[in-house]
């Protein structure tokens, strides 16, 4: 079916149906509506090639996420991921994922960027200082850093008040009498992790409470288990938990359960960064850390990269959220 058919079927000239179903401005609104129309009653399907040549556009995005950690095992990270390329595949744009290696001069992603195969490129788990983002400042290529950084010229960049965070969590607890507090972070240096470990320390310095409970081990169930188990076993252990990442959250809940501290008189107050992930054995409500739907999220993250491409300003595209703490079943500690 071609645009001449549509053409002749509604009286309009080839260019104007043309411009329209490209979404040109200088087509009114009710010309667009007849043309889409009387495309989707036809089953029209523009040459996409031919109008990314015609336009300049790709209608891809990259997300490029490191190879170490590995993401991908994370269900928060991944739910995002399927929100955001829901989203822009609502605008008829492609979400590639890119694999990261950490060697700054070898970044596979700069093909993509050489090779002009996307518009712009969603930048995940940033690091303070990211070579990443500095080689594409340098490039001039369009990027949204999902976490900020430390750049010469200001980004777009959208992030989550991670700080805010555990220390809202960590004033809770000790608002509640807890003075020996503990935090599981992830091992790593990525900009959200550093944020979380600093919030912690943040509010137990200014109680003058003491930091030798913090505990840097991998974002796995295991490692959350074991974890908690060498704390359980100090001679003054921890009556309070906080778990930066929710797998291996979810081991520390299990290593509580399994001991009898998840419930009862005795019970270890336990909050869970993103809350207990869905496929949780643990049935018992902790106290979470929210960031946010992971709908929202997408809708808000897709929302800001098409701002991106379509040349808005850099200053409208830096968003930090504010997350939300759920008490749960947090409580004094034992007497």
């Amino acid at each position: 079916m071609s645009l001449k058919a549509i053409a002749k079927q509604l009286g309009l000239s080839v260019t104007t149906v043309s411009r329209a179903l490209n979404g040109y401005d200088d087509v009114s609104q009710e010309t667009k509506a007849r043309v889409e129309a009387e495309a989707q009653r036809r089953g029209y399907r523009p040459n996409t090639f031919a109008r990314r040549l015609k336009m300049g556009k790709i209608d891809a995005v990259g997300l490029v996420f490191p190879v170490h950690p590995v993401p991908l095992n994370n269900s928060v990270f991944m739910d995002m991921v399927g929100e955001i390329s829901r989203e822009l595949a609502q605008h008829e744009v492609d979400l590639l994922l890119i694999a990261d290696d950490d060697n700054a001069d070898r970044h596979g992603f700069m093909r993509m960027v050489q090779g002009r195969r996307v518009d712009a490129l969603i930048v995940a788990h940033t690091l303070d200082n990211d070579p990443r983002l500095q080689q594409l400042q340098s490039a001039g290529f369009p990027f949204l850093a999902l976490g900020r950084s430390q750049l010469s010229q200001p980004y777009a960049w959208f992030d989550f008040d991670n700080h805010a965070g555990t220390f809202n969590a960590a004033n809770h607890l000790i608002s509640l009498g807890h003075e020996r507090i503990a935090l599981l972070g992830e091992n790593n240096y990525q900009a959200f992790i550093t944020q979380r470990r600093n919030g912690y320390l943040d509010a137990l310095a200014n109680r003058q409470l003491s930091t030798n409970y913090l505990r840097e081990v991998p974002p796995t169930r295991r490692a959350g288990y074991k974890a908690v188990q060498e704390l359980m076993e100090l001679p003054s252990p921890p009556t309070a938990i906080i778990t930066d990442c929710n797998s291996h959250g979810d081991g520390a809940a299990m290593a509580l359960q399994h001991m009898g501290l998840l419930t009862g008189e005795n019970r270890v107050s336990l909050v869970v960064y993103d809350g207990l992930p869905t496929d949780s054995i643990v049935e018992t409500d902790v106290a979470a850390v929210i960031q946010s739907t992971r709908e929202g999220v997408g809708k808000q993250i897709s929302s800001m990269v098409l701002d991106l491409i379509s040349g808005q300003p850099i200053d409208s595209l830096q968003v930090l959220w504010q997350p939300e703490f759920f008490p749960g079943v947090t409580t004094n500690p034992p007497a």
